[in-house]
């Protein structure tokens, strides 16, 4: 189905990312017809591009984060994506799923280690899939996000005095990797540059999202 990716991973989860045919994830139709494709309501969040991350159990009127997780077959970790990455993280037992919303601020900020920390499985059981996201031939960025992230350098490549084209893929990967998450797939997207497949803050200056959501059936 050209509105719905369906990540390529080991993980025995459910897990699906809407495209911009499906619409817009801040309209109701949009929502209803991601609703008829999940377990249970989508346990939204009010993303703010931080570390924040909360267990999609407890969540009935969407709270303050950026990523959540549960161990209850049926609920459905949900973040809202256009441009930064949704990283979703699953056990390979099934018995544990995550969704992180990860831009330059989450990933400065942890969010990819809070999420793996709050997960309580040992992170070499844990595989993650990046989803779609901003890509590294169009994403530039000044000094300012390269002295936030740090490292890896090899993240960053220069093209006018100041500003660097970067990967985010890159810097999530590495982070994953340095906090003990060894099988991540995915990847290899560009909301910005893929114009009839995704939407794109960058590109358009607009508020439609699309979702990413995990869950164990």
């Amino acid at each position: 189905m050209r509105d719905l990716i369906r990540p390529e991973w080991p993980a025995k989860v459910g897990a699906l990312v809407s495209t911009a045919q499906m619409g817009d994830m801040a309209t109701a139709p949009a929502r209803a017809k991601l609703r008829a494709l999940l377990p249970g309501e989508p346990r939204w969040l009010h993303q703010v591009h931080g570390a924040q991350v909360v267990c999609a159990d407890d969540v009935s009127t969407p709270p303050q984060a950026d990523a959540s997780y549960t161990q209850t077959r049926g609920t459905v970790c949900v973040v809202k994506i256009a441009d930064c990455m949704p990283v979703l993280v699953a056990d390979e037992r099934a018995t544990v799923v995550g969704a992180a919303h990860a831009g330059w601020r989450g990933l400065a900020a942890g969010v990819l280690e809070a999420t793996i920390d709050a997960m309580r499985v040992p992170p070499a059981e844990l595989y993650a899939w990046l989803g779609p996201a901003i890509g590294s031939r169009v994403y530039e960025v000044g000094e300012d996000v390269r002295a936030a992230i740090g490292e890896p350098r090899s993240a960053f490549r220069p093209t006018r005095p100041g500003h660097w084209l970067l990967d985010l893929y890159a810097v999530a990967r590495a982070r994953l990797q340095a906090h003990g998450v060894q099988r991540i797939y995915g990847g290899g997207y560009c909301t910005y540059s893929e114009r009839e497949r995704f939407f794109s803050y960058r590109r358009d200056r607009g508020q439609s999202r699309m979702a990413a959501a995990v869950w164990l059936p």
